[in-house]
């Protein structure tokens, strides 16, 4: 029987074993060592509690150890915790699958599951590549994405990501060479103006032939740097793909289930994609699960050509464990006056962080839903930083220039309050 290990133990395994994300194995940055959640607040191994303002990247919506997710996570594991998919079904794939369909904009009707936002993307360019080859279309292979947009790690969607200022930027020689388009500008509250749309119409009368689809993450372009967009330029977009015959991918990955204000981000446009791709919040954090969504138009013409059959199928495709967590999570959102609950959140980040604005260090504050970002001029040291957020009793994780919060829903205001007061005082405090 394995023995339970020691902090000093886990540290020393960390020390000489472990690979953390975005990180370097001869000059790591602090792993913080958690023992246990509870509500908004994280539990180190030597007694600090921080009060978590990232929702372990925009993930858990409900904070943690919630007794309705802990319980449906423990009546489905005396049923089954996993069954292969293929050729078999269960009730708790069929009311998730059903609830997206009820939930999510029209058209969306046909639901692919899979273990993780990457491979959602993943699903998402197969799909649309299917759909234009079981036509005979084959030269409708490549795909229209944006600059700072940002779509996952794995190879395919490494490719739809920002080639230049991206994460990816290093793979750029094997990946394949997909169309880019200047990256949205138009603020989140400007006047519309039809020059914001020039780019992507001028790609797509030069390219359309040959794209098979467009991948925008609708109103906000997270990992490529929390930048707030127009909806009217998803309106547009929606209008250009009709126009150019391709198809149009939503990646709601970030943004889905409240993050923004709206239960899914397209709907401030009042848009519908082709397909839509859903992940992180879907389970309130708990399992790994993600979803890709798409209109009976392609579901019908992948099944009616080529192959007959779409061309995935990942082991833990509708996991039961976490597909009852997931009904569980938006039962528990949408039982709630959630709606409420972002403008709280969202009032008081804009009122606590607008002062900010005045640092001679920061670029920007802006705020969207339950999303608070604090842009600096000069790039973030990482481990610095997070030292001194460890001491203020909070956890934040800043990336490139970008101090941001996505805190659970069900953080009160008193915490809130920590987590704003303790952005101010620290860089008040290093800049």
């Amino acid at each position: 029987m394995t023995k339970p290990l020691t902090p000093e133990q886990v540290a020393i395994i960390d020390k000489n074993h472990i690979w953390h994300p975005y990180s370097s194995l001869t000059k790591p940055i602090p792993a913080y060592q958690v023992v246990s959640a509870s509500g908004v607040r994280l539990k180190l191994s030597d007694g600090t509690e921080l009060i978590d303002g990232m929702s372990s990247w925009w993930s858990a919506i409900h904070g943690y150890n919630h007794p309705a997710l802990n319980k449906a996570l423990i009546d489905q594991i005396g049923k089954v915790s996993h069954v292969m998919f293929g050729g078999i079904t269960h009730e708790p794939a069929a009311t998730l699958c059903k609830t997206l369909v009820d939930i999510t904009p029209d058209g969306l009707d046909k639901v692919f599951l899979s273990d993780s936002g990457s491979v959602s993307v993943e699903v998402a360019l197969k799909m649309a590549l299917q759909f234009w080859s079981s036509q005979e279309r084959f030269e409708k292979s490549r795909f229209l994405s944006f600059k700072k947009g940002y779509h996952g790690d794995t190879l395919g969607a490494m490719s739809v990501c920002d080639p230049v200022n991206g994460m990816h930027s290093l793979f750029n020689h094997t990946l394949d060479k997909q169309i880019f388009a200047e990256a949205p500008i138009c603020g989140f509250h400007d006047a519309w103006e039809d020059r914001y749309i020039y780019d992507v119409k001028s790609k797509l009368e030069a390219n359309s032939q040959n794209i098979a689809a467009v991948i925008i993450e609708p109103v906000m372009q997270g990992a490529g740097g929390l930048n707030f967009y127009s909806p009217f330029y998803m309106q547009e977009i929606r209008k250009l793909c009709d126009s150019y015959d391709v198809l149009l991918i939503a990646d709601e990955i970030a943004t889905g289930f409240g993050r923004t204000g709206k239960l899914f981000a397209c709907e401030w446009s009042d848009t519908s994609p082709d397909i839509l791709c859903l992940g992180k919040a879907l389970t309130g954090g708990y399992m790994t699960l993600a979803a890709t969504l798409c209109t009976s138009k392609i579901s019908n013409t992948i099944c009616s050509g080529g192959s007959g059959v779409f061309m995935h199928g990942p082991t833990y495709m509708g996991n039961p464990l976490a597909c009852s967590v997931a009904n569980a999570s938006i039962d528990l959102l949408l039982d709630t006056d959630w709606q409420t609950t972002i403008k709280r959140i969202n009032t008081q980040l804009k009122d606590q962080l607008s002062g900010l604005d005045e640092h001679r260090s920061v670029k920007d504050v802006r705020c969207l839903g339950a999303i608070g970002v604090v842009e600096m001029f000069e790039k973030i040291d990482v481990g610095k930083i997070q030292k001194e957020f460890v001491s203020e009793g909070i956890w934040i994780r800043p990336f490139d220039k970008r101090i941001y919060l996505m805190p659970p829903y069900n953080i009160s205001s008193e915490d809130l309050k920590k987590l704003t007061n303790g952005i101010i005082k620290v860089i008040n405090r290093l800049y």
